[in-house]
């Protein structure tokens, strides 16, 4: 077996298999492709089947010492999902890098922004302009659903189910699950579906996805991020902010005003409860008052 033999037959395994999206499949070969540029480059000639665990070491070794310590983890772990994978096929009998431990890594607290950014973000935007109903239907559909970009750019108009409160999203692995929707989120949706998008000329097959550029076509990740930026900006935010932080706030919100960890787990499409547990980082003011609030002994 060659390596991009190899990388393509992991490529297929990822999406049908595992069922994941165009995106991580390509994250996922990023490290397999440093792996074989360094071997190229090196003018070291093995195969996937048969490099040894001392070729692999000098590579994270010598690819790794620049690197932070979350990016040498990920690397690691990019790699390890490889050789998995060809043990899996019957192709290697062990992973040459089992013994190569991943550095330490604290979990990152992902930045979230108070409801008084979030309404100062959405003010500046020009609703006298074209797309601007568009771009506040977007952020509000961000906060209001806690959508990560790639569903937001995936949202069909048949996804919307306004009279009963709930959209479809298609999340990771092509995953799908009902999220509620608001009376703010949905009247902006609406505003924006029924007095902008029915005068654009929509492109072939883009009749049935909501959110669309001034073309008529689907928008791009890229798009979503370059929106928020501006926004922000002039919002004057001093703040890193990106899609996903409104989709941090929303979660970070919920849990802060007393919903349960488990119900947005459910609305955020996370397999693991684990996962939704990074939300826990409320500020001591809050557990306390929680404690002062909840506990039997509270008053003793």
């Amino acid at each position: 077996m060659k390596w991009q033999q190899g990388l393509s037959d992991y490529q297929n395994y990822l999406k049908l298999e595992r069922g994941l999206s165009q995106n991580s499949i390509i994250n996922y070969s990023l490290d397999i492709k440093k792996l074989i540029r360094w071997l190229e480059t090196n003018k070291v000639e093995v195969s996937p089947v048969n490099i040894s665990e001392e070729t692999l070491q000098q590579f994270v070794y010598e690819t790794a010492k620049n690197m932070n310590p979350r990016s040498q983890s990920r690397l690691i772990s990019g790699l390890k999902g490889f050789f998995n994978y060809l043990i899996f096929e019957d192709y290697r009998q062990q992973n040459p890098l089992e013994l190569i431990e991943s550095p330490k890594i604290g979990r990152k607290l992902p930045d979230t922004l108070s409801v008084e950014e979030i309404d100062e973000i959405i003010k500046v935007i020009d609703l006298t302009e074209t797309l601007g109903q568009r771009n506040k239907a977007i952020l509000e559909t961000l906060y209001g659903c806690g959508l990560r970009v790639s569903e937001l750019t995936a949202l069909k108009i048949s996804d919307l189910y306004l009279t009963e409160g709930f959209i479809k999203v298609t999340g990771k692995g092509n995953k799908q699950r009902l999220v509620p929707l608001g009376s703010t989120t949905a009247k902006y949706i609406l505003i924006y579906k029924d007095q902008v998008r029915i005068h654009q000329k929509i492109s072939q097959g883009a009749e049935d996805t909501l959110f669309l550029n001034q073309h008529g076509r689907p928008l791009t990740r890229a798009m979503i991020f370059t929106i928020v930026k501006r926004l922000v900006e002039k919002a004057g935010i001093q703040k890193t902010v990106s899609p996903h932080t409104f989709r941090h706030s929303f979660a970070t919100h919920l849990l802060e005003n007393g919903a349960d960890l488990r119900a947005i787990q459910q609305m955020l499409g996370h397999e693991s409860i684990t996962t939704t547990e990074v939300y826990t980082h409320l500020d001591r003011r809050h557990l306390s008052s929680v404690i002062n609030q909840f506990h039997p002994r509270k008053d003793i």
